[in-house]
């Protein structure tokens, strides 16, 4: 053993000089992006891959690997799984909230345009496991059951719609001259609604004419919430 040991002493063996590769590699990788880009790229990589993969089927080693970056950075930017689903539920939110208001003013976005590009974002991106609702409502009731650590991302994409929603009907209302209206409570059932009326919309036996009226049906009850209009007999 002691004739082993030295003559081992001050060589390096084919496997150390492989590790020292790897991690020479893996060092390359970190120092290739700044910090506020490598949080972009594992916000970016982990959004796609919880969407397609799943929450509970991607670990934070495949969202290195598809960030280009070392899993140790996703935890240094990060803290933990659980921190990063946080911000990619407010990265969601923010994707929808861009989706809903376009190129428009907050105060001219109309119900009927933000609704519909929302349905619309929503059948382009299919979002966590076995549902694709833009909200917390009705998706939850799925994704809860399947993993209950995904709670985070819901939570936080329902914090920052809701505020944007609440932003909006500030500025229709002040701008059509409604007091009689709470934005920060009808913000909130706004929210529910719609995430209940994207529940049935993605249900898989959902005719596309049930669809159009969903579509319909959820923007008449926002405006009505809104105090923009009454409800009115649907015309078939």
């Amino acid at each position: 053993m002691a004739t082993r040991a030295r003559a081992t002493d001050g060589k390096v063996t084919k496997a150390q000089a492989e590790a020292r590769t790897r991690k020479t590699e893996v060092d390359n990788k970190v120092r290739r992006y700044d910090p506020a880009e490598t949080r972009t790229r594992v916000l970016e990589a982990a959004y796609l891959l919880f969407g397609t993969r799943g929450y509970a089927s991607t670990g934070t080693a495949d969202i290195a690997a598809q960030a280009d970056v070392s899993e140790g950075s996703i935890f240094y930017h990060f803290g933990s799984k659980r921190a990063l689903l946080v911000e990619l539920g407010k990265l969601h939110g923010l994707k929808i909230i861009a989706a809903m208001q376009g190129d428009d003013r907050l105060e001219d976005v109309t119900f009927t345009a933000s609704l519909n590009r929302c349905f619309d974002f929503c059948e382009v991106n299919n979002v966590w496991e076995k549902s694709r609702s833009c909200s917390e409502q009705g998706a939850e009731r799925k994704i809860h059951k399947q993993n209950p650590e995904a709670e985070p991302f819901f939570h936080a994409a329902k914090e920052t719609v809701v505020a944007w929603t609440r932003a909006h009907l500030e500025a229709v209302l002040a701008k059509q001259g409604i007091t009689n209206v709470r934005p920060d409570i009808t913000s909130n059932l706004i929210f529910s609604a719609v995430g209940e009326a994207m529940h049935l919309y993605f249900e898989p036996d959902t005719t596309a004419e049930m669809k159009a009226h969903i579509r319909s049906e959820s923007i008449r009850f926002c405006d009505a919430a809104a105090g923009l209009s009454s409800f009115q007999p649907r015309q078939d």
